[in-house]
């Protein structure tokens, strides 16, 4: 994936490069716009001079004001034109930009490791996601409509009232920097403000996503109280930081409205006087009379935007600390597709740790031969888990090297690598899609009688063809629809389906009743045939027919062997196997 750039401008400046020809005449249509609303009171400006000065017959007066009413004319049918074609731009320009930034965002997000979404909400994860495009979009809209716009308007007024009165220009250009430093002094300010309000948004969202999400545990412990209670802190710190920027803005409002007031007073004496004095004429009153209104009204509003732009800053720099984070696993340079012909996995000193100090593998080795069938057990902490997300490659080895059929997975492609690997976790979770979707979900080439096949070996196609809707059936989010054996099943389903050369089980039927267990070991077994089959084992009597069964103790492999020659031994497995309570492993 091409880098993305993680600050604002340049992030900016990549998609709007993608748009070239439309974003170039949005922002000139735009300057189209600014030129004719600062022209119209010149042209105002000659009406006024033409009529005060005319001295024919009244009725003749309309041939001298031929110029400036057709000079009027044609600016505002000029300025229509522009503004039509501009919309219709718009229509196609902003959607694409916005699309762009979530696509590009979201296939950069998810390629975060298992660790990054472990440690982030994904409710805050798809706020910010949410948010990017559209706070995007805002900012783009604020620089051409606004700060471009409004500046060029500027610098035209300030020519206009040069080229009538200088002393003028004067006043307007000292209002300005005025105005300005006033505008710049409590934005400095404000943008880390909105900043930190904007973070404590994101917190808060996630704070309440994470509730929604757990309601069942919510009303299973009767916690509706304490969930408002909790949320409240999180609450009070989004108030509290609102408040500060909010207040940073109003004084820096007030201060802006004293300028203003200040300006208009300066500029109606001084024209009052030159009108006295006979230095400024009628339609010189006129110009400049409007221009300085029309300007304070558009630097005005332009330093309102400011606050948005702010606003828009905060979120957007916030959004993109989706990406200021590098992906911790990245696929080498040159890697190559992983080729499975046999299934051979081998750890070659393999080395890993999660933080300092807490070495899990320490120079390990081990091969598990093409086709084997092997159970790992030992207590939670062992190593059984990080074993198997190390052949799936959710976390970088700090040393050492793991092969399947010879090759280094960290040498392949991540999506080859997974590719090649079927597996059914513990407790599986679903799309809110429908059955026959999320069971396709491992092989999207599959037709529905491979569909219906792979739903019958797992003994999920009853319970799926009594529903209304069958297999077009919404399962809910994460499946909550269905039991936890139905889910269990369609996980199985979409294994067989996938029909991968290495097979990896996390206790795959410790949801299912005892009866559709024994069927579904059944169709395990037909298809760990020819496999390179892991299995994770919280129940020992899941490992009878295992060709090898791996002891984990500490991080080492303690013990190595089938079912009864590890009982004979009278070692670890031996202990564990007699440990076992209603056929479980205990936790220590």
């Amino acid at each position: 994936m091409t880098a993305l750039p993680k600050a604002l401008f340049p992030f900016l400046w990549h998609f709007v490069k993608k748009q070239p020809v439309a974003f170039a005449f949005i922002l000139f249509t735009a300057m189209v716009w600014s030129v004719n609303e600062i022209i119209f009171p010149y042209f105002i400006k000659l009406i006024v001079n033409t009529i005060h000065n005319f001295t024919g017959d009244r009725h003749a007066v309309y041939s001298a004001l031929a110029f400036p009413l057709i000079a009027l004319i044609a600016s505002w049918l000029i300025n229509e034109i522009a503004m039509r074609s501009q919309g219709i731009v718009l229509v196609y320009a902003f959607p694409r930009f916005r699309a762009n930034i979530r696509e590009t965002v979201f296939n950069y997000v998810k390629q975060h490791s298992h660790e990054y979404f472990s440690n982030n909400f994904a409710g805050s994860i798809a706020k910010k996601l949410a948010e990017l495009p559209t706070s995007s979009q805002s900012l783009m809209e604020i620089i051409c409509f606004n700060f471009t716009s409004i500046t060029m308007a500027f610098v035209i007024a300030l020519i206009l009232m040069w080229m009538t009165k200088p002393l003028f220009a004067g006043i307007l250009l000292i209002w300005f920097c005025f105005h300005m430093g006033i505008t710049f002094y409590f934005l400095k300010i404000g943008n880390a403000r909105w900043a930190t309000h904007s973070e404590a948004v994101s917190t808060l969202s996630g704070k309440i996503v994470d509730t929604l999400t757990n309601v069942l545990n919510v009303r299973l412990f009767a916690r509706g109280k304490y969930e408002s209670q909790y949320l409240i802190q999180f609450q009070q710190a989004e108030i509290n930081k609102a408040h500060n920027a909010m207040w940073t803005t109003e004084c820096m409002r007030l201060g802006q409205g004293l300028c203003g007031l200040a300006l208009i007073f300066t500029i109606i004496f001084t024209l009052v006087h030159g009108w006295i004095q006979g230095w400024v004429t009628l339609g010189d009153f006129t110009l400049i009379g409007m221009l300085a209104f029309w300007i304070l009204g558009m630097v005005w509003y332009m330093s309102y935007q400011m606050t948005v732009f702010v606003r828009e800053v905060g979120t957007v720099n916030e959004a993109l600390t989706l990406i200021s984070a590098g992906h911790d696993i990245v696929d080498a340079t040159h890697a190559q597709k992983l080729q499975v012909s046999q299934g051979e996995i081998n750890f070659n000193n393999v080395t890993f740790a999660y933080q300092k100090g807490t070495t899990v593998f320490q120079d390990f080795n081990i091969t598990i031969k093409a086709g084997e069938k092997v159970g790992l057990v030992g207590f939670s902490g062992s190593g059984k888990s990080t074993f198997v997300n190390l052949i799936l490659r959710a976390y970088d080895l700090n040393k050492g090297s793991i092969l399947i059929d010879g090759q280094d997975i960290a040498e392949v492609s991540q999506d080859s690598l997974r590719e090649q690997i079927a597996m059914i976790p513990q407790d599986p979770t679903l799309f809110h899609r429908t059955l026959i979707e999320n069971i396709r979900y491992g092989r999207l080439d599959a037709t529905d009688e491979a569909i219906y096949t792979a739903s019958k070996l797992a003994h999920c196609h009853e319970f799926i063809e009594k529903l209304p809707e069958g297999y077009h059936a919404l399962v809910g989010e994460r499946g909550i629809k269905l039991s936890g054996g139905q889910r269990q099943r369609i996980a199985i389903a979409r294994a067989i389906l996938k029909n991968a050369p290495i097979l990896i089980l996390d206790e795959a039927t410790s949801s299912l009743d005892s009866i559709t267990e024994k069927y579904i070991q059944e169709s395990l077994e037909k298809l760990m045939q020819n496999r390179t089959t892991i299995v994770v084992a919280h129940r020992l009597s899941t490992l009878a027919n295992m060709d090898r069964i791996l002891v984990f103790h500490k991080g080492e492999i303690v013990e190595d062997g089938n079912k009864e020659t590890l009982l004979k031994a009278e070692g670890h497995f031996a202990r564990l196997w007699n440990m076992q309570m209603d056929g479980f492993l205990p936790e220590k």
